[in-house]
């Protein structure tokens, strides 16, 4: 499949939509130039689409499978691995103290769109380190950083979180995997996990795992959890690897797509692992890599938009079917397959504009320590998850669609990308579970954050977005006057009207900085304002006409 890394618009987007030049311009991030942006993003952009990019078909065609407890990977995997971590793309937001590059988020987040719309199997390996990273150096000893960090980052070792349990799922207070402590240190940990992105490969010395479990003496619930590193092979004391740990992969699962990345099902039988953090307090340290990875989830819907949106366009301006009224003949001249791709371009610009805006917003807390900064990278997390990832399994099933016939043929590769992305939804807290936090936990601040990012779109002057503005300030105070059961209920619709006004203002901003694309943005306006306006009429209808319906209804 064709993919062109769009380099020149990332650029146009930190530049010119989500102010990025606060982010270079603070103490921290001195490094981040122009000059050292361009170099990133044109190095990266060069191995997705030349090296990873001939991966894709292959993780598709080719399963990574497990034969005699060893998982083998697709074909050309383990090269593709080794280009990511000889770039150092691994670690690039890694702290320099252990060999990473300390640059910001905001560009770690803009390689992934790529690397991740070049080969989206493989790019969650490196996704799942760099979330690991993160948490080892908010969290761990100094002497497990020293260990791990360095590996994690140079590629040697790679990373995982093992949270899911059968019988638990998104509940994860429920889970009951033991530590028991082995009287120097170390606990032995027994139990299994599923769902482990990545769960082993054939091409790293050592996969560490992050696993969360329960000391003897722990409560009940999220609160009695510890979060502890279990590594496949047991460390020397020089660093190098040792003799296997206790764990192994039962089974992979077998999955609608992302064919190539294996998912494990974990036993751990009394293996060695190391606590990281403090004992009872794993869901506060696993909530710094679960955030990280939902950030970077967001990304990976960004990406399948971006590489399936190419390859519609491509076979839009190719096929030739029918007469259009003016006389052009391929099908990118019909109204409807124009409405299509237009649709594609709006929601994918406004998709990226939003993961970047997040991730500005996390950097500048980091650079700067100012809540305002934490609050506002925490508040639009969610919405750039959900809609980022709503946005991806959107227009691929759209590509497929452009295909018409065609895109239901495997050959084209077309549904390749609708069932890749799909479990995107899914991934790191459902989209409905992102919604309810939105709504739940992000509005303890009685919706400070909401009517400062409101009254920013605001101060944009445009009639149209003002008057849908105003709409969502008003359900804004409506949702904060419900209970949680009704507000949970117009969740999802809420945030969605949230990312589409978002969206609108990020196009608005554009064609202020380049006139040229101002008529997208005419466009985006007249396809994302009504549609926030439909969400927000949803978000109204609270809970009780959903449960006035009767489970025997519902079941019949």
């Amino acid at each position: 499949m064709p993919y062109r890394a769009p380099v020149s618009e990332i650029r146009f987007v930190l530049d010119n939509v989500v102010g990025f030049d606060q982010v270079a311009a603070t103490e921290a991030f001195a490094e981040a130039t122009p000059e050292t942006v361009d170099a990133i993003l044109t190095e990266a952009g060069k191995m997705a689409t030349e090296i990873l990019a001939p991966l894709n078909r292959q993780g598709d065609l080719h399963p990574a499978r497990l034969e005699n407890g060893v998982v083998r990977t697709s074909p050309g995997f383990a090269d593709g691995f080794q280009a990511i971590a000889d770039g150092g793309w691994i670690g690039m937001s890694a702290d320099p103290e252990h060999g990473g590059m300390g640059l910001p988020i905001t560009l770690t987040m803009a390689v992934n769109e790529m690397v991740g719309s070049a080969c989206l199997s493989l790019q969650l390996n490196p996704l799942m380190t760099q979330g690991q990273i993160e948490a080892l150096e908010a969290h761990a000893s100094d002497e497990l950083k020293e260990l791990y960090i360095p590996k994690l980052i140079s590629g040697e070792w790679t990373g995982t979180m093992n949270l899911t349990e059968p019988q638990a799922g998104s509940d994860v207070g429920a889970l009951r995997t033991k530590a028991e402590p082995n009287g120097d240190g170390t606990y032995a940990i027994t139990g299994q996990k599923i769902y482990i992105s990545w769960g082993d490969n054939d091409f790293t010395e050592n996969v560490c795992h992050l696993v969360l479990a329960r000391l003897p003496d722990a409560a009940e619930g999220t609160k009695g959890i510890s979060l502890f590193m279990v590594p496949k092979k047991l460390p020397n004391d020089d660093g190098s690897v040792g003799v296997a740990n206790t764990l192994k992969v039962v089974s992979l699962e077998h999955k609608l797509g992302l064919h190539g990345s294996p998912t494990a099902v974990m036993e751990y039988d009394g293996a060695k692992g190391w606590l990281v953090g403090e004992p009872h307090k794993g869901m506060a340290a696993m909530f710094t890599m679960m955030n990280n990875a939902r950030l970077g989830v967001a990304v990976q819907g960004l990406s399948i938009a971006e590489a399936a949106m190419q390859h519609a366009i491509d076979y839009a301006l190719e096929r030739r079917q029918g007469r259009t009224a003016d006389g052009v003949d391929t099908i990118l001249h019909h109204a409807d397959v124009r409405r299509m791709v237009l649709s594609m371009k709006v929601h994918t610009f406004a998709a990226r504009a939003l993961a970047m805006d997040t991730a500005v917003a996390l950097d500048m807390a980091k650079a700067t320590g100012e809540a305002a900064w934490k609050t506002r990278g925490a508040f639009l997390t969610p919405i750039a998850k959900a809609y980022g990832t709503d946005t991806g399994i959107e227009i691929a099933s759209q590509g497929i669609q452009v295909h018409g016939g065609m895109g239901f043929v495997e050959e084209t590769g077309a549904a390749q990308y609708a069932r890749d992305v799909r479990v995107t939804a899914i991934y790191e807290g459902t989209n409905g579970i992102q919604a309810m936090d939105l709504v739940g936990r992000k509005m303890m601040d009685d919706g400070a954050m909401a009517y400062s990012i409101l009254d920013e779109m605001a101060a944009l002057g445009h009639d149209r977005l003002d008057v849908t503005v105003a709409e969502l300030r008003t359900l804004t105070e409506w949702m904060l006057a419900q209970d949680m059961q009704d507000r949970f209920a117009g969740a999802v619709p809420y945030l969605a009207a949230f990312a589409r006004l978002l969206g609108t203002a990020y196009h608005l901003r554009a064609a202020a900085a380049d006139p040229a694309r101002k008529p997208l943005a005419d466009v985006a306006a007249a396809m994302l304002l009504p549609e926030a306006m439909a969400e927000m009429a949803k978000a109204r209808s609270g809970a009780g006409a959903l449960f006035a319906v009767s489970d025997d209804v519902v079941a019949a």
